[in-house]
């Protein structure tokens, strides 16, 4: 019987303008961390799908933003929280990270936001 394979976001792969490919970026990260959050994936799926290598690499060539990177690098290490931690304390760790990676998603699309209103002005 063959295995499928989980389902992958490949950052590569994804056409758009720099700043699309950075919004949906965002927003693919906050379904993520509200999947998380629910207990709909576990991290070790999160990396497996999303916070993978190839992922990381793009989103430190082609985004040059600290934002995102601290997102990429943030998912990275949420498995990590539950090998070095006590439960109780990993848990609390993992919420707080979600938060964190939810926070800069929000700056993320906030700083699109404000180009945008900044162009239309301009207009």
């Amino acid at each position: 019987m063959r295995q499928t394979q989980p389902f992958r976001v490949v950052l590569s792969e994804v056409s758009g303008s720099l700043n699309q490919r950075l919004e949906l970026f965002a927003l693919v990260n906050l379904g993520l961390a509200q999947s998380m959050t629910s207990g709909v994936l576990t991290p070790t799926e999160a990396i497996e799908r999303f916070y993978h290598t190839g992922n990381c690499l793009y989103v430190q060539k082609h985004f040059r933003n600290k934002e995102a990177q601290a997102v990429m690098s943030r998912g990275v290490q949420l498995p990590d929280l539950f090998d070095c931690l006590p439960p109780d304390e990993a848990r609390r760790e993992f919420y707080r990270e979600l938060e964190t990676i939810r926070s800069l998603c929000l700056k993320l699309l906030g700083k699109k936001r404000s180009r945008r209103d900044a162009d239309h002005a301009a207009a």
